[in-house]
């Protein structure tokens, strides 16, 4: 994908043009052009010679009589509003001689005085135009954009608004010059009728009117326009420009684009965090809300990440640096607003349209208009203010604006709340979803193990049992040592101090407290060392029911407890589903968890067993995409590689911003808090910035539909008219009005539920359509037909898996290879069944196991 900068384009129909003419150049698959950012994105064709055909586009453009360059990705991100100061400055010379020029031509209708000498039907009739003359030709320089921007659209067969707008000014213009030629002549025959009458007639006021407007138009929407990236602008405020590095031990300040990759950077309280990276020293708190949106501060320790913009609030940190520069998470927000502003989104292609045909059809109908006077037996006079009218008062800028502006500042509030919407077409789909289908792990659930309940027993007290396993499971580097190692930190417990460790694989630890024989595993393993207890039995009993991995315990001879350790539920994860339904979705579990598990986090998240779907392999995850979406549009939620596929087999992907990459990659939309309820805000947003975009098109419609037949004088009959500087006025307010309505977005609480309705209209007719590729869902929005791919399997036997957490582990880092389909893994049988779609060396195999620190025995088949 490349990114161009266009310069000269006006309005919706100038960036029509400029996508015709690279469309046609050889060698490009797509192109869309954005107004609002003055930027094109181009698709080239595979294989094609890239260096080549930037010239050629640069060369069709140049044709086309624009300018364009090739943006350079990575630069810093320029947000500052440059155009506003400049229009401010043209228009306040416009209006120096604008004041004067009114004041002169039509200060006598309010009764203001005229030099004796400029008045009558004499030689001061003459003075009398050309002091308007010389008044009004600087008005015209001072706004030679116009007229440069209308001739190339001319000459290229190719008019935009500028052209409407020069051929309005210029006829006021040369019918001026033509009265004072018509006023010299009458002088020179003496003839004080016709100097009167064209003294009249002059219609230089109105030329320079129409500029100065227009300007104002320009310079109250370039105002405008500039707000919409507010939330940016503000987002980038908040990264330092410098940041404290140590080199050979001592702290230097160094500007943030020094900092290189590995550096330490301390981080004082109250400073803003420069770059990303992970905590190496100290705890802290840090305000993510410039990122996430969220309020509440973020615990950080050693090993905890963190983000450039983000406030560090009391303790000092030392951080060690991962990201820089344009690869920081600020940078690539700033990014994705970009890029989804300079896509287009469906609805503005019927903005596209309509432009491009508008201009055309505005000069036919002021052409006709203007015939029409004269044959009626007006005079050429009026004849010629009805056609100028037509011309100034017809606006596709308000058609070209209605959708981008929204778009942005859509993607911008999207953004100040953690919901980044890669492209323009997903910002607008996402509110159409009637089905939402939801993985369990890292999605509903943490994705870690948490220590859900603690049992103890009349000798061993819970807190007692807590330190006694986590001094155990110290030394183990099992998921579940450290779910109950957090307990521990978490309830300020101490660690009973345990010598003579030793882990069993697949069955548990063992070691000694004050010479006494400690062990923790699965019940077999633990009645070796003791006889379990009925209470205890049915508490593990109960925990496995409900989906939960119970650790049993004894302590010299005796049972010590039993600890029931989980993937625990999100505390918002209910909370969004309710919101969800509010919203009039459907919503769906999806997990390759057991029937019971699932069932029961079901249950806990308030969805039914008709909307669980347990046991779903990857390749299956995307069949129950493409079996919901016989009913309507699918959005899939996940985090996971697993769900890469359906994510990109849904018409809106997604992703759980901490989940993997190649999930981040293949999703449309990415959820930077990792928090379920930014889903239903995504969806409100969605709506909410839909709608906006239909008052926009209804505005822009309605607005040319009623004041194109009140220019040309079809109310003349009712005393309704419009001259040209009216007509002016009217045109610019439409644009205004467009980017005033959108800007109202950027008061829109996309986590308020206090407005939740169902969609009152259906989603537009979806265009059947091959699934993305999951490679480059950006770049190859079409997927190479499917291949009938031959599934083949290998058994891996491991020592060493414990626990269905065990089971979680090696599964992932299985199916986290090229060519890994499926994994079944059982702790219990000690193997991993793997399906892979091509062959696999056995020694990868090993590798992704035993990296896991898992002993592979032996592989078959």
């Amino acid at each position: 994908m490349q990114r161009y900068e266009i310069t000269g384009m006006s309005c919706a129909a100038c960036a029509s043009h400029v996508e015709k003419a690279v469309a046609a150049v050889p060698g490009v698959q797509s192109v869309s052009v954005s107004l609002l950012t003055n930027s094109m994105q181009v698709q080239c064709e595979p294989g094609a010679d890239e260096a080549r055909l930037q010239k050629r586009i640069c060369r069709a453009v140049e044709a086309a009589g624009y300018g364009a360059a090739l943006a350079d990705d990575a630069a810093e991100v320029n947000l500052d509003d440059t155009e506003t100061p400049r229009l401010k400055k043209r228009l306040i010379f416009s209006l120096c001689f604008l004041v004067p020029l009114m004041y002169l031509s039509m200060g006598h209708m309010i009764g203001l005085p005229l030099p004796p000498f400029l008045e009558g039907a004499g030689p001061g009739a003459l003075v009398y135009g050309l002091l308007q003359l010389a008044l009004t030709l600087p008005v015209c320089w001072i706004n030679r954009a116009f007229f440069i921007s209308g001739w190339k659209g001319v000459r290229t067969k190719a008019p935009g608004m500028d052209t409407l707008v020069a051929m309005g000014a210029g006829a006021a213009l040369l019918y001026g010059v033509f009265a004072l030629i018509m006023i010299s002549a009458g002088l020179a025959g003496g003839d004080e009728a016709m100097v009167l009458q064209y003294r009249h007639d002059l219609y230089f006021e109105s030329a320079a009117m129409i500029l100065t407007l227009i300007t104002v138009g320009k310079t109250l929407e370039a105002y405008s326009k500039g707000r919409t990236t507010d939330a940016l602008k503000s987002l980038m405020q908040l990264a330092p420009q410098t940041a404290t590095v140590l080199r050979d031990g001592q702290p230097v300040t160094v500007p943030v684009s020094e900092v290189e990759v590995g550096d330490l950077f301390l981080v004082k309280p109250g400073e803003s965090i420069p770059v990303d990276g992970t905590v190496a020293e100290g705890v802290s708190s840090v305000n993510e809300a410039a990122l996430t949106g969220e309020s509440m501060p973020v615990d950080k320790f050693p090993g905890s990440p963190v983000s450039a913009a983000t406030i560090n609030q009391n303790g000092s940190l030392t951080c060690r640096a991962e990201r820089v520069g344009q690869d920081t998470t600020l940078s690539q927000v700033i990014r994705l607003v970009r890029d989804a502003a300079a896509t287009k989104a469906p609805l503005a292609k019927t903005a596209d349209k309509v432009s491009g045909i508008f201009v055309p059809a505005v000069i036919g109908i002021a052409a006709v208009t203007f015939l029409i006077w004269l044959l009626l037996g007006q005079t050429f006079a009026y004849a010629l203010a009805r056609g100028i009218s037509v011309l100034v008062i017809s606006c596709p800028c308000a058609l070209g604006l209605a959708t981008p502006v929204a778009i942005m500042v859509g993607s911008g509030v999207g953004a100040k709340h953690g919901i980044l919407f890669k492209t323009a077409a997903s910002l607008e789909t996402t509110g159409y979803t009637d089905t939402v289908l939801l993985d369990k792990t890292g999605t509903i659930t943490t994705g870690e193990p948490s220590v859900v309940k603690i049992v103890g027993t009349r000798r061993v007290p819970e807190k007692f049992l807590l330190s006694m396993a986590a001094g155990l499971e110290l030394r183990s580097e099992h998921p579940l040592a450290r779910a109950i190692l957090q307990r521990a930190e978490h309830d300020k417990v101490k660690y009973t101090a345990v010598a003579g460790f030793e882990a069993v694989p697949g069955q548990g630890l063992r070691g000694k407290v004050a010479g006494k024989v400690i062990a923790g595993g699965n019940a077999d393993f633990i009645r070796n060392y003791c006889v379990l207890p009925p209470d205890l039995e049915e508490a593990g009993q109960t925990m496995s029911a409900a989906g939960i991995t119970p650790l049993y315990f004894s302590l010299a001879g005796s049972p010590a407890g039993v600890i029931g350790v989980s993937d625990v539920v999100k505390k918002t994860s209910a909370g969004a589903i309710a919101q969800m339904k509010a919203l009039g979705l459907n919503v769906v579990l999806l997990t390759g968890d057991n029937e019971a598990t699932a069932r029961h986090i079901g249950e806990l998240v308030g969805l039914d067993a008709k909307h669980v779907v347990a046991g779903v392999l990857p390749a299956g995850k995307e069949k129950e995409v493409r079996r919901w979406q016989a009913r309507g549009r699918v959005a899939m939620v996940g985090d996971g590689i697993n769900d890469a596929p359906a994510l990109t087999r849904a018409e809106t992907g997604i992703a759980i911003g901490a989940g993997a990459d190649v999930a981040l990659d293949a999703a449309d939309v990415v959820l930077v808090r990792s928090d379920l309820a930014d889903v239903p805000a995504a969806v409100r947003l969605s709506r909410a910035v839909v709608r906006n975009i239909h008052e926009n098109l209804f505005w822009a419609f309605i607005y040319n539909i009623i004041c194109i037949p009140l220019a040309a004088g079809v109310f003349t009959g009712l005393g309704i008219t419009l001259n040209p500087m009216i007509a002016a006025a009217a045109m610019s307010l439409s644009s205004v009005c467009v980017v005033a309505n959108a800007l109202r977005l950027n008061t829109f609480d996309p986590r308020s539920a206090d407005h939740d309705t169902p969609p009152k209209h259906k989603a537009p007719a979806r265009q059947a359509a091959p699934a993305r590729s999951t490679a480059c869902p950006a770049a190859c929005p079409v997927q190479a037909p499917k291949q009938e791919v031959k599934t083949m399997t290998r058994t891996i036997h491991i020592e060493g898996m414990m626990c269905a957490h065990c089971e979680a582990t090696v599964k992932k880092a299985l199916e986290a290879l090229d060519g890994v389909e499926n994994a079944a893994v059982s702790h219990e049988s000690g193997t991993a069944v793997v399906s892979l779609s091509k062959e696999v060396a056995d020694a990868a195999l090993k590798d992704a196991v035993e990296a896991k620190d898992y002993t592979v025995t032996g592989i078959e088949g």
